[in-house]
């Protein structure tokens, strides 16, 4: 479907980032700004994927292929 331009460096990063933001949804129960964090869906998205929609609009790859 898409190209893979996501690095395993950069999934890892991805991963650890989007955990940390949607534990940190569930942490905070009672804070206003609690459903921001469910942003955190969109790194855990693209590292799955292995594809960003933004690296292929810039034209970045981190990828070794």
């Amino acid at each position: 479907m898409f190209k893979s331009n996501v690095g395993s460096l950069d999934r890892i990063a991805r991963i650890i980032l989007g955990l940390v933001l949607i534990g940190a949804f569930f942490m905070f129960p009672d804070s206003p700004w609690r459903w921001a964090l469910l942003i955190g869906i969109v790194p855990l998205a693209t590292a799955m994927m292995g594809s960003c929609p933004i690296y292929s609009v810039l034209g970045i790859k981190t990828n070794k292929e």
